[in-house]
Formats: C-alpha cells, sequence, structure tokens
C-alpha cells in the first residue's frame, strides 16, 4: 500500500467450522444511489443462497504469506514477481476459475517497467460484475530486503483463498465475480506525490490499467462493485473505515463483520489511507470500499514487516466477513435492479 507524502436480514457463513456454511442475504438500511446501470436479469430464487461447500481456512491462506515471502522481495518487472504471478495463476486455475494475463508496459521514474495484471473469473447468470481484488508486489527499495508480508502478501493470500471457496460452489452465481491482482500499486519514489503528476501519477499503474480496459469493453456500468484489500493480516488486527470508499458498501460489511462477532475488528474510526486502488474505480463511478490496516501498523514499509507479524486468524476474520457480505450485495443490487 502507497501512501501520499509522509504520508438485516440473517448473516452468512454460519457454522463454518463444520464446512458448511450457508449463506442469507440481507439487506443494510442504506441502498447504493441510484445511477443508469445495465439491466440485470432476475431469476425466481433469492440472489446467490447456494450453499458454499469449503470454508475459508486461515492455515491455507497462512501458507500463501509464506509461499510470496520465501520468493523473497518482489517489485514489478523482477523475476520473484514472475515468480509469484505463476504460483497465483496456477492456484487459480487449480480452483477451477477461469485465469488470463494482461501484460503491458509501462513508463515510471526507473524506466520503462513490464507489468501484469491477474484476473481470475467465476461466470455468472449474468454479466453484472463483482471485483474483488488486492495488488501483489512489494514495494521497490534499493536499500532494503522488504519482503511485505502484510503488504501485500496477505491480501494476496486472503484474495486466494476467498477465490478457492468461491470456486468451490457447483451453482453458477447469480453475478460473474473476478478475483483481480493488480500490478504497480506501490510507487517507486518514497511517496505517491514524490514524482509522476495527477495525469500521470507514479502509482495504480495496474488498477489504472484495468479500468481503462473495463472502459474500452464497455463494461464499466456492468461493473457493480469492487471490494479491495490491503493489508489485512496484522495479529492486532482493526479495520478502520476509509472515507473515500462508498459508504453503503462498507456498510454492508462493516455490519456482516460485527454480526460475526468482529466488532473490535471492524471498528468506527477514520483510516487516513490517502489513496489505494480503490481510486480509479471511484472516479469512474464504480462503488468501491477499501480493507486496509494502515494508521496502526507499525512496520508499514518496513525490514520488518515480516511473517511473525501476521497471523491466519486474521486473514481467516476478513475472508470469512466478505464472502458473507457478497450475497447482501447482490441481493442489493438486484433489488435496486427490480425498482
Amino acid at each position: 500500500m502507497s501512501k501520499p507524502n509522509g504520508r438485516g436480514n440473517r448473516i452468512a457463513l454460519v457454522a463454518i467450522a463444520s464446512l458448511l456454511p450457508v449463506l442469507f442475504a440481507a439487506c443494510p438500511k442504506n441502498g447504493p444511489p441510484p445511477r443508469p446501470r445495465a439491466t440485470i436479469s432476475t431469476s425466481p430464487r433469492p440472489a446467490d443462497r447456494s450453499p458454499v461447500v469449503a470454508g475459508f481456512n486461515g492455515e491455507r491462506a497462512m501458507d500463501h504469506v509464506r509461499k510470496q515471502i520465501d520468493f523473497g522481495p518482489r517489485p514489478p518487472d523482477s523475476p520473484q514477481l514472475a515468480k509469484t504471478r505463476d504460483y497465483i495463476s496456477s492456484q487459480l486455475k487449480s480452483y477451477g476459475l477461469n485465469v488470463s494475463i494482461d501484460e503491458f508496459n509501462v513508463t515510471t521514474p526507473l524506466g520503462e517497467k513490464k507489468m501484469a495484471n491477474i484476473v481470475g473469473e467465476i461466470p455468472g447468470e449474468t454479466k453484472t460484475l463483482i471485483l474483488i481484488a488486492s495488488h501483489y508486489e512489494t514495494k521497490y527499495y534499493k536499500d532494503m530486503h522488504f519482503v511485505g508480508a502484510n503488504d501485500p502478501a496477505t491480501s494476496v493470500a486472503t484474495l486466494l483463498e476467498i477465490g478457492r471457496v468461491l470456486g468451490s460452489v457447483k451453482e453458477k452465481p447469480k453475478v460473474t465475480y473476478r478475483l483481480v491482482f493488480f500490478d504497480g500499486e506501490e510507487a517507486f519514489c518514497e511517496g505517491w506525490s514524490d514524482c509522476g503528476s495527477e495525469d500521470d501519477p507514479d502509482n495504480t499503474y495496474g488498477s489504472r490499467r484495468y479500468v481503462a480496459q473495463l472502459r474500452e469493453r464497455n463494461e464499466l456500468a456492468n461493473t457493480r462493485a469492487l471490494i479491495l484489500l490491503d493489508m489485512v493480516g496484522y495479529k492486532n488486527l482493526e479495520l478502520g473505515r476509509d472515507p473515500m470508499s462508498t459508504r453503503w458498501l462498507q456498510d454492508i460489511i462493516w455490519e456482516t463483520g460485527r454480526e460475526l462477532g468482529h466488532r473490535k475488528v471492524f471498528v468506527d474510526r477514520e483510516e487516513g489511507v490517502g489513496g489505494d486502488d480503490h481510486e480509479p474505480f471511484l472516479r469512474e463511478g464504480v462503488d468501491a470500499v477499501d480493507l486496509i490496516q494502515l494508521n496502526s501498523y507499525p512496520y508499514w514499509h518496513k525490514a520488518d514487516d515480516t511473517i511473525d507479524k501476521v497471523s491466519p486468524k486474521s486473514m481467516k476474520i476478513v475472508g470469512d466477513t466478505v464472502l458473507a457480505s457478497l450475497p447482501k450485495i447482490v441481493e442489493l443490487l438486484s433489488k435496486e435492479q427490480k425498482e
């Protein structure tokens, strides 16, 4: 994660321990603001209440963290990131997701760099898109061995495990889910405002590329929500509210997390993020939420952002909450379309 200078119906995923959580859709009090959208077809059954046959496993997520760290520092256009990319892709394919890799070149303060976004798709009954995302490269440092256990290995690991759970559902989902792993979120300079310009910033290279592709493919109108994960595995997990995030989407996730018993994790203090990969989506009118612990993570962009600082429990809390929130988001979007 980079930062500017100096920087109710019922809940879901009940009985995770039995590995047969059942998703119950619920709708928050305040829905998303109305705006023109492509028509979403509906079916007689309630939206996405099919059982998930595999629960989120925090230890599996922790294994993904270890694997990334074993590769070493993983800045853009490095052999270590290429290995990470191959690992992510192979995992997604093993879960039955449709995997694509978009390679592209960008001009950075350090010259031309090759980057690549990874997308794992679970096709749904409609073209409506819900994106769940994370960046997967580590920040470049010339003189620091930075392995990024929390930033971004835990969010990548959590996203992979979410993909495994979603891929285990035999019934076709009502909407199309895409798990997107962005390259180049981090600035090559120390801070986001140290290099580049407003029109050509030194950050969010991958997410800006993906938004441009959505626009070119006429998919922006169908892209109804982005859930961004970034730095979600600290042992002392506490997620404040990013003020840039779309409030109705944030409310669903915060309320769901608290209903699952994580009131001390999903808190109401403001998380002063300053910017992240959800920004390009928000600028295009896509509702987006950032789940991130930045202000109270003392090892951000430090050499001791190492595996001893993160926990499988924290990743499971985030994974369970996101998975439990998805049917509520789908239900709300379907209701909005009917109206």
